[in-house]
């Protein structure tokens, strides 16, 4: 199984992108995020074309998900189980099962808007990602949870000058919610596979950020332990950073023996 994740910062601007790269790469299923539009916007049609069913949560002019599959799925959920707050009516979550694996698409939110609420809102919907992972080991199921989860896990997981320390990508209770889901017995795949080094998955279009390679890790998968035992490959696909007006994310492809 390919299974992949991209941020594409508004699916209409980059329809064309993600057509190219579904043709190139074909992957099984891969989640969306930061589609930027309602549901009845989104060109499903032409991925339909490539082979590629979409479950599509979407929301006007800001986040939104999707789910495109070229494999049968069940669809589960389109919000987060459990999450309550102002935040509840987000497209940030879509929830399927392909091939026996339960799939799990988020958009974490940033966490810099809106002062101290917002920052906690961030928090908050962390802790009911933990617990919506937890059911699904208590249930013994097999799952990826992949996605933006807007976190820099570690100081080595960003360019030296890229994020301020107060940054709520990077603050210590982030990483602490982050953690916990590890702890829990998941697998962060990139780092299983590429254990030290500058593995980035987003660059700012400011100053020159790809160029001088100033970028972030926040795009990532964490699987279960069986997931984790199948995972043979975890590689962002730099090369569509350097496409003409690309996403400031970047795809990331996880090969499953």
């Amino acid at each position: 199984m390919r299974i992949a994740t991209w941020n594409v910062n508004s699916i209409r601007q980059r329809q064309g992108h993600v057509e190219r790269w579904l043709a190139r790469v074909q992957p099984d299923v891969l989640m969306l995020q930061e589609l930027k539009c309602e549901a009845v916007q989104y060109p499903g049609a032409a991925f339909e074309a490539l082979g590629y069913r979409s479950l599509v949560v979407g929301q006007k002019a800001y986040n939104g998900v999707a789910c495109l599959s070229r494999l049968p799925v069940q669809d589960v959920h389109t919000a987060l189980p459990g999450l309550v707050g102002p935040d509840v009516p987000q497209a940030r979550y879509v929830e399927v099962i392909a091939d026996g694996v339960t799939l799990i698409g988020i958009y974490l939110p940033n966490g810099n808007s809106g002062g101290d609420a917002g920052y906690q809102a961030k928090l908050d919907w962390m802790q009911a990602l933990r617990a919506r992972a937890e059911a699904l080991l208590e249930a013994d199921a097999d799952f990826v949870i992949l996605g933006d989860f807007n976190v820099a896990p570690t100081d080595e997981d960003y360019a030296k000058g890229a994020l301020s320390p107060a940054d709520a990508l990077a603050r210590p209770a982030t990483r602490a919610q982050y953690q916990a889901l590890i702890n829990l017995g998941l697998t962060d795949a990139i780092r299983a596979l590429h254990p030290t080094g500058r593995v980035y998955t987003f660059w700012d279009y400011q100053a020159a950020a790809f160029q001088r390679n100033q970028g972030l890790r926040i795009d990532h998968a964490l699987m279960s332990p069986r997931m984790a035992e199948r995972l043979v490959a975890a590689v962002p696909d730099r090369a569509e950073r350097g496409e003409e007006q690309p996403s400031d994310h970047v795809p990331v492809v996880f090969e499953l023996a």
